[in-house]
């Protein structure tokens, strides 16, 4: 298969696209990596944009926190993905069940579905904006990306 340059524009190459290639199928000179987005948590660099915040909600609530921790493996190891900073959790959350990431121990949910009628009080997940804008700050300040 040829090796095709993802194009950011006419004029512009993305320049970090080792896993993209792959995922097409095409020769590569090595091997993508990228971690897991708990692995960032051993980076002193998430410890130090963690204690800035009230805890773990505030920063996947807070885009441009979300972003930066997300970006951080691609820094600072030289990986070639990343995995968005995010939590299956802002589902049921955006769903009517708030929850608390209590340290050490884990999620926390206040409200609990019990019956039929706490089932009827759920809605949609509408919420998630702030999600997609972590998506896209995180593509915006991609290394290699296309300004």
């Amino acid at each position: 298969m040829p090796n095709i340059p993802y194009f950011c524009s006419m004029t512009q190459i993305l320049q970090n696209d080792l896993l993209l290639r792959t995922l097409r199928g095409e020769t590569t000179p090595r091997k993508p990596v990228w971690l897991m987005r708990q692995a960032g948590r051993i980076l002193p660099e998430y410890r130090a944009v963690r204690e800035k915040l009230s805890g773990f909600v505030e920063m996947v609530k807070t885009p441009e926190r979300a972003a930066e921790v997300s970006i951080q493996p691609v820094d600072i190891l030289g990986v070639d993905a990343a995995i968005i900073f995010s939590d299956i959790l802002v589902i049921p959350e955006a769903m009517g069940l708030p929850y608390e990431m209590v340290e050490k121990r884990g999620p926390y949910f206040p409200k609990k579905i019990q019956t039929a009628a706490d089932i009827q009080k759920l809605h949609l997940a509408d919420d998630l904006e702030y999600v997609m804008q972590a998506i896209q700050l995180t593509k915006n300040n991609w290394p290699g990306a296309c300004h």
